[in-house]
């Protein structure tokens, strides 16, 4: 089952420590964290942003480790990619760190094209590759 966060996803979702909790709770009650789960108990969470208040991104996707590989994220990705689209939006970014091959893959495997690159954005002067995926 995949879902909008509630106030009660507030723990699991700011699990990443990213974000302060006043931040999480905040994108909870705009509808910018989807939550998955399995038999009842959260596996994998969805966090989106909007660049410049106005172009969806996925600033995080985490699924339980035990989790991964099983079509959590595919189903938090369809599930984000639907309401976008019922939102007027037609396209999705996301990034990973240029040092980082497998979640570069994922994207990649999902539908994701690649379509830039910010040289030392991260620490230690790692680049960020950028993806965009077609909702359209």
């Amino acid at each position: 089952m995949v879902r909008f966060a509630g106030r009660s996803d507030l723990d699991f979702v700011g699990r990443d420590g990213f974000i302060p909790p006043e931040v999480v709770a905040r994108k909870i009650a705009e509808k910018e964290v989807i939550v998955a789960e399995v038999d009842g108990q959260p596996a994998g969470y969805l966090r989106l942003e909007y660049l410049w208040s106005l172009v969806p991104y996925v600033a995080l996707i985490w699924v339980r480790p035990a989790l991964r590989q099983q079509g959590v994220g595919r189903a938090l990705l369809s599930f984000a990619g639907e309401f976008l689209r019922q939102e007027g939006h037609d396209v999705l970014y996301s990034s990973s760190q240029a040092d980082e091959p497998a979640p570069q893959a994922w994207h990649r495997h999902v539908g994701f094209e690649e379509c830039g690159l910010i040289a030392g954005l991260n620490e230690g002067g790692v680049g960020e590759v950028f993806f965009r995926w077609r909702l359209s």
